[in-house]
């Protein structure tokens, strides 16, 4: 029986390496399943998801001239639903891992700081203020446009 691409066989892991396991064939051929086709999750550590000599349905994803066979196990598996973490699909977070936020379902809109109402500031404060936000900004542009330019200070 010749292999080909799209095939569905099942193989005995022979060998786990950081990178992935390479997995025995039926027809004496050996094939590797790299580290992110063996599970919609995040693995890191391969040892802990396969063992030598273990059973596994495989899916032939390609076959190079050169006689490479590169197989995987989380595409013989139903993909998880997007959105449902309950399973643990593809963003779950490891075992042991750093914790991380849930992103927010809609993009995020800069939203200006909120200020003070204009009615409450006396001209004297409102000018204040404009003075000295619009010398921050000059700073700010000065120092940009100097960092372009190599920067004046810096010349030895």
């Amino acid at each position: 029986m010749a292999l080909q691409v799209g095939d569905i066989v099942e193989g005995k892991v022979t060998g786990i390496k950081p990178f992935g396991a390479f997995v025995s064939l039926p027809d004496g051929k050996n094939g590797l399943v790299h580290i992110s086709e063996v599970s919609y999750e995040y693995v890191q550590d391969l040892a802990a998801v396969l063992s030598d000599g273990q059973t596994v349905t495989v899916k032939v994803m390609s076959i190079a001239p050169d006689g490479k066979i590169a197989l995987s196990i989380k595409r013989t598996q139903p993909a998880p639903e997007r959105g449902s973490r309950q399973g643990g699909g593809a963003g779950a977070r490891p075992q042991g891992g750093p914790a991380r936020s849930k992103r927010e379902p809609a993009p995020r809109v800069w939203q200006p700081k909120p200020s003070q109402p204009q009615g409450s500031l006396s001209f004297e404060d409102m000018m204040a203020r404009y003075k000295s936000q619009s010398e921050e900004k000059i700073a700010d542009l000065k120092r940009v446009t100097e960092n372009r330019r190599g920067g004046y200070s810096r010349r030895r």
